[in-house]
């Protein structure tokens, strides 16, 4: 008898991690949520809201002068489409001085804006960086964006960061979007709670091609009032590119259309010696000054889909409505028998 106790108490203490160190969420409300950028192309948000997701998050810009060339597509259309909007940075700084800066200019980048969820800091590559620095770090931009957007502010971190770097005292000011994936609930972190939980990168929704990150959002995801952010002022000073990858068939004519620009300057912006010699993965700075009409209306005409294992061209062009020869066209590819797994695709619309 006291054998079979025992055995039950080993058990129990064996399986305590599953249930007692645990983050869970801050309310019973829960919302669905999708995260997005220009990885997923243009979106068909009615569709996106039919298939019953409410919020969607938007990355909104990175680093001192990047921004996300289907930032303004994805707020308009979300919105016009009544989803919830909020919009994550995706802060590159290595030290409190730069953070400050990346603060100004994601706030520069969302004014004008009406979000309806806190804004996010996306701080998950930190190099040399002790885990004092990034703490510090973290406070100055979340600090900084505060103070000019009047915004409250939420940390997006996977489970480990969220136990092991980002501390107590910034779990006590700012609430947390965990990341953790293949679980019903996140592990422990130095917070009890979460507002938001990140649990797939290969969600499927209607309205998106390929995978997308799929996302649980609580009430208290939501701001408490929805005002727009206003202008600083400061929001000219900085130069509105957005950094375009080559793909395979690409010119920098057809760039210059698709983004309303000009080969020249892209030629003078980017130091190009040869305007008809690109390469596919090379990293071109594109100049937007603002206005992002152009970039949808690009955007209308064909949408992105990252190769999966197993696909072949036949079978996209049967799920997207086109043809092999339309889809080998667009993307130069000469063997339609072979196409690779990662290889970013333009599919006709």
């Amino acid at each position: 008898m006291k054998l079979k106790t025992l055995c039950i108490i080993a058990l129990t203490i064996a399986f305590l991690p599953l249930y007692v160190f645990a983050t869970e969420p801050s309310s019973s409300t829960i919302y669905e949520g999708i995260d997005v950028s220009n990885w997923q192309g243009y979106i068909n948000y009615q569709e996106v809201k039919n298939a019953g997701i409410e919020i969607v998050y938007i990355k909104s810009s990175q680093g001192n002068n990047v921004v996300d060339s289907y930032f303004k597509v994805n707020y308009n259309n979300a919105k016009a489409n009544g989803l919830k909007v909020g919009f994550y940075h995706f802060l590159t700084a290595t030290n409190e001085a730069e953070a400050v800066e990346q603060a100004e200019f994601f706030s520069s980048v969302i004014s004008g804006t009406t979000p309806d969820c806190k804004l996010a800091m996306d701080f998950e590559e930190f190099g040399d960086l002790t885990v004092s620095e990034i703490n510090s770090i973290s406070q100055a931009f979340l600090s900084k964006v505060k103070e000019i957007t009047g915004k409250d502010l939420i940390i997006y971190s996977d489970t480990s960061n969220a136990r092991n770097v980002f501390g107590r005292e910034l779990a006590s000011q700012y609430p947390l979007w965990v990341a953790e994936y293949g679980i019903s609930n996140p592990g422990e972190t130095n917070w009890d709670f979460w507002d938001g939980f990140q649990y797939t990168s290969r969600g499927e929704i209607s309205g998106i091609s390929g995978f997308v990150d799929r996302d649980k959002f609580t009430e208290n995801i939501l701001l408490d009032s929805q005002e727009i952010i206003q202008k600083t002022g400061s929001e000219e000073n900085y130069n509105q590119d957005i950094v375009y990858v080559v793909q395979r068939g690409d010119t920098l004519s057809q760039i210059a259309r698709d983004y309303g620009t000009t080969v020249n300057k892209l030629v003078q912006l980017n130091n190009i010696n040869n305007p008809n010699l690109i390469f596919p993965g090379e990293r071109i700075n594109v100049p937007i000054n603002g206005n992002t009409q152009n970039v949808e209306e690009s955007a209308v005409g064909h949408r992105f889909y990252t190769v999966q294992s197993g696909d072949t061209l036949s079978e996209l062009a049967l799920r997207f409505g086109t043809t092999v020869s339309e889809i080998a066209e667009l993307n130069n590819i000469q063997n339609v028998n072979l196409i690779f797994t990662g290889e970013l695709l333009r599919i006709p619309r």
